[in-house]
């Protein structure tokens, strides 16, 4: 069989019955299996042309490589693990983030792992486990805490990973952020330029980096105009849809004065909305609720909320860069960015 080009349209059907393997590429190919074997881990001694072509006919075949014998062979699994929280009001912004990781990883060496965790787990067990058994190469996670135990876990011991979120270690690793204080500020502002004078705030829970960003935030615009900020404490933009419901409910009650609600989350708006109407308010007249988004949904839902959105697709795509990056090395400066709300 003559070896196939990178401009050829069709890559033959292997027999049947046979296993695709680096020596089924080689051979289709002409390229020696070395070769092969560098192409397919985006070596950079490796013309472009040649990885494409080594590419197109691994796909063909279906060629999986076998993950104990790239260990064995470079130490590596060419896994990356994503260690997200599991709880249901978070999934619409977790599947964005999900779908922009794995799309920035396809054409790589590398693999996406899901890895779980719960509301009442010990944080640390997963990223414990990826890190003593070596079954991934990095990892990704988000919900960040200032001390993360997490964080200070992997840099102590030089395992390459990527945050979705700063923590008070932010020089010494890779992260991709909402600017979460400015987020806070702009609703404070934009609240206050409407007349508000009474602004409830349901933040995130404050145990986490990003909640203590917004609400310094918002408290410094609100000291600024003059305007009167308190907080649901016994729930976050975290809680469920009827918890945030029932509680704002009774605090309008309580207060009728309260006249603007800013959240940290599609859910809690969505339970904001739904107290306040039935309060007697009319969202966007009189009364405002004022909401991050991770999809452009809000104003379908109520055309008066006030919406700014983040874009989680960007940080998912640079939090897999990044923690290539750090796998392939891991002393150069770690990549960082932080997207700034308008």
């Amino acid at each position: 069989m003559a070896p196939i080009d990178a401009d050829s349209d069709t890559v033959p059907s292997l027999p049947l019955g046979e296993k695709p393997t680096l020596k089924t590429i080689a051979r289709m190919t002409g390229l020696a299996v070395p070769t092969v074997s560098r192409a397919l881990n985006d070596a950079p001694d490796i013309r472009a042309q040649t990885k494409v072509l080594v590419r197109k006919v691994a796909d063909e075949i279906g060629y999986v490589p076998n993950r104990a014998g790239v260990r064995l062979r470079t130490g590596r699994t060419n896994v990356i693990s994503l260690v997200l929280a599991a709880e249901s009001e978070v999934m619409n912004h977790n599947s964005k983030l999900i779908a922009a990781v794995a799309g920035e990883m396809r054409g790589t060496p590398f693999h996406l792992n899901i890895t779980p965790f719960f509301r009442n787990d010990d944080v640390m067990a997963p990223v414990r486990y990826i890190v003593e058994t070596g079954s991934a190469d990095a990892i990704i996670f988000n919900q960040t805490t200032p001390d993360d135990p997490r964080i200070s876990y992997l840099i102590e011991r030089g395992f390459p990973f990527a945050t979705h979120g700063r923590s008070q270690w932010d020089a010494l690793h890779a992260w991709a952020d909402y600017d979460n204080g400015t987020f806070g500020r702009i609703a404070a502002k934009r609240l206050a330029d409407r007349g508000r004078r009474n602004i409830l705030m349901l933040a995130p829970p404050m145990a986490q980096a990003y909640a203590q960003h917004m609400v310094a935030g918002a408290r410094e615009t609100a000291a600024q105009t003059g305007t009167k900020l308190r907080f649901t404490g016994e729930i976050s933009s975290d809680s469920c849809k009827d918890e945030v419901t029932e509680t704002i409910a009774r605090m309008l009650a309580a207060d009728p004065s309260i006249d603007g609600v800013i959240c940290g989350s599609m859910m809690a708006a969505f339970g904001a909305v739904e107290a306040a109407e039935q309060r007697g308010y009319v969202i966007g007249d009189g009364f405002d609720v004022f909401a991050k988004e991770a999809l452009p949904f809000l104003n379908l839902f109520r055309p008066g909320i006030i919406a700014i959105s983040e874009d989680v697709t960007r940080a998912g795509k640079f939090l897999a860069k990044a923690a290539i990056a750090r796998i392939a090395d891991p002393t150069a400066p770690p990549l960082q960015d932080l997207e700034v709300p308008v």
